[in-house]
C-alpha cells in the first residue's frame, strides 16, 4: 500500500469525517478506487468504528437504465435508499464519499434529456440530513486511472495517475509535516474571512467579469460559513476535504443578470462546456452551453427549486487548487479552485432560524464555477454602498 494512500485515508477518517468510536460509517466509493476504500475501512476500524458499510457505484448500471428503462420511471428511486439515509442520521453515523469520475465519456452517446432525468445515486434525503446536521461527513478525492487520464490526457495511464496523486497530495496538504495542523491553520483563515463578511450584512453581491454581470440578493440573516462544520452533537468535521471556500445561502427570489462559467462542469457523467445562465427574479430562465446543455436543462426540471440558487461561495487565490491551473472535472476540486454558485438546495446553517422558511428547497444541488482573477466581487450594503470584496481573486476586506 502506498504511504500517500494510507496517509490520505487517515486524514479523511481522523480529520475530515472525524469518525467517532462506536459510529456506523457509510462509505460511498466507485470502481477503480478499491485500494483507498480499503485503507479508509481499516482506518475507520482502528478509530473505533462499530461497522463500516461500503457501497460501490458502477456507472455501467446507470448506462443500462438510461438506455432501456421506460421513460416514465427514469426519475424513480426506491424509497429504501432515502430511508437508509435517514436511518444513518437517526443512528448518528458518519459518511465518507470519494469523488472523481470513474468512467469518463461512458454516457456521451446517451440521450442527454433522459440522462438528466435519472439523478440516482443522488437521493433527496441527503439535503435533509445535511441541514439537520445529524451526520459528520466528508467528501474527498479518490484518484483512479480513468480519472487521471481525463485530467492528463497527454500522459500514459501510469504517468497520469502518478501526476494526479501528486496533485491530490499537494491540495490535501499531505506534503506538510503535519497535515492536520496545516488544515487547522487554513481553517482559521477561512473562518476569519467568513466572520468579516458576515459582519458586513450585505444586502446583495454583484459579480462582474467577461460574460458575467450578475446581482445576487442575500437574506436579512444570511451569514457566511467556511473552514469546517459541526454536528448538532458537537462533532467537528471537514465536509469537503480539501476546502478553500466561504459560502452563504442567498435569497432564492433575488438573482438577476447573466453569468458565464469559468470552468467546465462535470455532472450526470457529462461535461458541460461554455455554460451561460441568465437569471430573472431569482430563476434561471435560460441555460446555454457549447456542449452538455440538454442534460443540465433536464436535471433542472427535477422540481420547482432546481432553477433557483441555493449557494454563493467565494474562493481566493491563496488556496492550493487554483494555482495548479488544472481542470479536474470533479466538482469537489474545481469548486474549491474558483468562486461558484449552486442551483438547488440551500444550507440552513447559513441563515438564522427566522429566514429558514425562505431558503430554496430542491432535490438537487449543482455547483458550477464562475470565479477567476478577472471576475470582480462587490458587496452591496442595504444603503446601496458598493464595497470591494474580491479583486484579482484577493480579499479586499
Amino acid at each position: 500500500m502506498s504511504p500517500n494512500l494510507e496517509r490520505l485515508a487517515e486524514l479523511i477518517v481522523n480529520f475530515g469525517a472525524n469518525v467517532q468510536p462506536g459510529q456506523i460509517v457509510d462509505v460511498g466509493s466507485g470502481l477503480g478506487k478499491e485500494e483507498l476504500t480499503r485503507a479508509i475501512t481499516a482506518s475507520a476500524y482502528k478509530r473505533g468504528a462499530k461497522f463500516v458499510d461500503v457501497s460501490y457505484w458502477d456507472p455501467h448500471l446507470k448506462r443500462e437504465r438510461v438506455k432501456f428503462a421506460a421513460d416514465e420511471v427514469l426519475d424513480f428511486v426506491p424509497p429504501w435508499y432515502g430511508e437508509r439515509t435517514l436511518k444513518l442520521a437517526e443512528e448518528r453515523g458518519a459518511t465518507i464519499s470519494l469523488s472523481g469520475p470513474i468512467a469518463p465519456h461512458l454516457f456521451d452517446d446517451l440521450d442527454p434529456e433522459r440522462l438528466g432525468r435519472d439523478v440516482f445515486p443522488r437521493v433527496k434525503e441527503w439535503a435533509t440530513v445535511i441541514n439537520e446536521r445529524t451526520v459528520n461527513w466528508c467528501v474527498a478525492p479518490g484518484p483512479s486511472t480513468k480519472w487521471a487520464q481525463l485530467v492528463h490526457p497527454d500522459l500514459d495511464p501510469q504517468a497520469a495517475l502518478d501526476k494526479l496523486w501528486e496533485q491530490v497530495v499537494h491540495i490535501c496538504r499531505l506534503d506538510e509535516d503535519d497535515p492536520v495542523a496545516a488544515w487547522q491553520e487554513r481553517s482559521k483563515v477561512l473562518k476569519g474571512v467568513a466572520s468579516r463578511l458576515s459582519e458586513r450584512h450585505f444586502d446583495a453581491v454583484h459579480l462582474e467579469g467577461p460574460g458575467t454581470d450578475l446581482m445576487i440578493g442575500l437574506l436579512p440573516t444570511s451569514r457566511w460559513n467556511g473552514g469546517g462544520d459541526e454536528t448538532i452533537d458537537g462533532i467537528l468535521h471537514m465536509a469537503n476535504l480539501p476546502t478553500e471556500e466561504v459560502f452563504t445561502s442567498p435569497d432564492p427570489e433575488r438573482a438577476d443578470g447573466i453569468v458565464r462559467a469559468t470552468k467546465p462542469l462535470y455532472t450526470q457523467g457529462r461535461i458541460v462546456e461554455g455554460l451561460t445562465v441568465r437569471f430573472e427574479g431569482g430563476r434561471a430562465v435560460q441555460v446555454d452551453a457549447d456542449s452538455g446543455a440538454e442534460t443540465l436543462r433536464a436535471l433542472l426540471e427535477q422540481d420547482d427549486g432546481a432553477t433557483r440558487l441555493g449557494e454563493l461561495a467565494l474562493v481566493d487565490r491563496e488556496g492550493r487548487i487554483g494555482p495548479l491551473d488544472t481542470v479536474f472535472y470533479d466538482t469537489l476540486l474545481d469548486e474549491n479552485a474558483a468562486s461558484h454558485i449552486a442551483l438547488g438546495s440551500a444550507y440552513e446553517s447559513a441563515v438564522e432560524e427566522s429566514d429558514s422558511e425562505r431558503l430554496n428547497r430542491s432535490s438537487i444541488h449543482v455547483d458550477f464555477m464562475i470565479g477567476s482573477p478577472e471576475v470582480d466581487v462587490t458587496g452591496i450594503t442595504r444603503e446601496g454602498e458598493r464595497v470591494p470584496v474580491l479583486r484579482d481573486s484577493t480579499w479586499q476586506l
